[in-house]
């Protein structure tokens, strides 16, 4: 049986660059805060007034991010919504938790506890568009955003769907950013995220093909190169085929060293990319990586903020990019783009 070949056919972002467009190619916003929260369009363009009044700010950004991939790709009813979060609506669940504790349990307004669980997202989605096929969350920390992805593969995979909108949204209250900071767990910068794509199995105007996925729990590094060579097997690809590795690398050089030298070990002298830097780290972060390398490859071009070392070589004309991906030395996570281009 032929496997079935999955695009994304569109996608965008809401974070600390500019939202729902490029722009961050050409003209990234810098930051030197170690803590930023996410630049927010004008709402008013996708929801009413009304209705934004009763939602919370994450739910804003992925319902606007959602309806934007939606509007592009004109896939109006997906057959599958399937979003990744690792804090879900925290900023709701904190006024839920402040307004029990300073009330005494009197008088606690319903609606921050009603849209403080993870599912809130997926289902607001579902709801505003009137989809009610396959919806599912997932939230596991930093690898939320790979399992919904995986999740849309399998279904893709068994031929059960055709189209699947995939979601990765994280809010970063101040509260929680200082109880990261504590623990060293914060990014440099911490910031937020949401950003959606549109797969689908059309080929035709798509920004490039999603090769597939591997997610491994505390491999070896022997198994980790078995798992990379099987994912450019499959894909009739060779480890010289791979542009570029865009990697999660994010300023904090206890961590970063040892992800470089598994870098190396796995890829040699493919040159290494980061979006960090850029956009942030956040549970969600991972999902503005990927978006990161789609737009490398939709607009064949990978802009110079991206290269890890200023002496790499310009990639003309990119064809395929690898995701490496970490979360805590335990899982891992590689994802293959590759270019729909003339193909």
């Amino acid at each position: 049986m032929n496997r079935q070949r999955v695009y994304i056919q569109a996608t965008t972002q809401i974070s600390i660059q500019s939202p729902l467009n490029e722009n961050w190619m050409q003209n990234p916003i810098q930051y030197e805060r170690p803590f930023i929260r996410s630049i927010e369009p004008n709402f008013r363009d996708f929801i009413s007034p009304i209705e934004a009044r009763r939602i919370g700010r994450l739910q804003k950004r992925a319902l606007t991010t959602s309806l934007t991939v939606i509007h592009q790709s004109k896939v109006e009813h997906p057959d599958a919504i399937i979003t990744g979060t690792g804090l879900g609506c925290i900023e709701n669940t904190e006024l839920f938790l402040k307004d029990m504790c300073s009330q005494g349990e009197y008088l606690l307004k319903p609606t921050p506890f009603i849209q403080s669980t993870h599912n809130t997202i997926s289902s607001l989605i579902a709801i505003y568009t009137q989809t009610h096929n396959y919806n599912v969350t997932y939230s596991h920390r930093n690898i939320s955003f790979e399992c919904a992805l995986y999740d849309a593969m399998l279904q893709f995979r068994l031929q059960k769907i055709n189209s699947a909108l995939v979601g990765s949204h994280d809010e970063l209250t101040p509260s929680w950013y200082e109880l990261l900071k504590k623990v060293g767990y914060s990014g440099n910068p911490s910031a937020e995220a949401s950003v959606s794509f549109m797969l689908t199995t059309e080929r035709n105007n798509s920004w490039c093909e999603l090769g597939g996925i591997k997610i491994l729990h505390q491999p070896s590094i022997e198994i980790l190169k078995l798992s990379l060579g099987k994912l450019l097997t499959d894909n009739g690809l060779n480890l010289s085929d791979i542009d570029a590795v865009i990697t999660g690398i994010n300023g904090n050089q206890a961590t970063d060293l040892p992800t470089i030298q598994i870098y190396k070990q796995l890829f040699g002298q493919i040159p290494l990319l980061h979006y960090k830097h850029l956009f942030g780290d956040s549970y969600s972060a991972s999902g503005l990586g990927l978006y990161s390398a789609a737009c490398c490859l939709k607009y064949q071009f990978v802009p110079s903020t991206l290269y890890y070392m200023e002496t790499e070589d310009q990639i003309d004309n990119p064809q395929n990019i690898m995701f490496f991906g970490q979360s805590d030395y335990k899982d891992y996570s590689l994802i293959l783009l590759k270019s729909s281009c003339g193909k």
